[in-house]
């Protein structure tokens, strides 16, 4: 099976931008046993940089928020509930510290359970959705209707940030 993730140019666009770009596309797991599996983008959310109060980046740059300062293209990938890596896709320029979070894969939904069955761990983080041989997004059919809503389960953001239509679905 043939290899053909996207360009880096794909990520290097506001997450604004990107996270509803992502829907419809083919995220691509190689997994240890060899097994490729592909799966459709259903779901995204916008993490915005240091302004956005429910981004991880808006506490600074940390050991745990690093990679999303850098060039997109990145995963980013961190523990919840101490069972449920989170997989986000870094976009943007360095500096940008911007993130698109994966909530939901065709046939699973939610991002601990995305994590789940990507199986996902810390050696993750970091990783070029470039040239990684174990993730990656491909291109595919455009999708034809988004739907739009409150981003979930941020209420420590505030009115502000915790109103904004930074969610994306199918």
């Amino acid at each position: 099976m043939k290899k053909n993730p996207l360009s880096v140019d794909f990520f290097l666009h506001d997450v604004l931008e990107v996270a509803p770009a992502l829907l419809g596309k083919l995220l691509v797991r190689r997994f240890n046993d060899g097994l490729i599996q592909r799966y459709r983008i259903t779901e995204t959310e916008a993490y915005r940089g240091a302004e956005d109060l429910a981004c991880h980046a808006s506490k600074g740059r940390t050991p745990r928020t690093e990679v999303m300062f850098r060039q997109g293209g990145l995963v980013y990938v961190y523990l919840i509930y101490g069972q449920y890596w989170l997989l986000n896709l870094v976009t943007g320029n360095e500096g940008d510290a911007s993130a698109v979070l994966i909530r939901g894969i065709e046939g699973t939904s939610g991002p601990g359970r995305v994590g789940r069955e990507l199986r996902l761990d810390r050696s993750f983080y970091g990783e070029s959705l470039i040239n990684s041989e174990r993730i990656w997004v491909e291109d595919a059919a455009p999708v034809t209707s988004i739907q739009i809503s409150k981003r979930i389960g941020i209420n420590y953001a505030g009115d502000e940030w915790g109103s904004k239509l930074w969610r994306f679905y199918l």
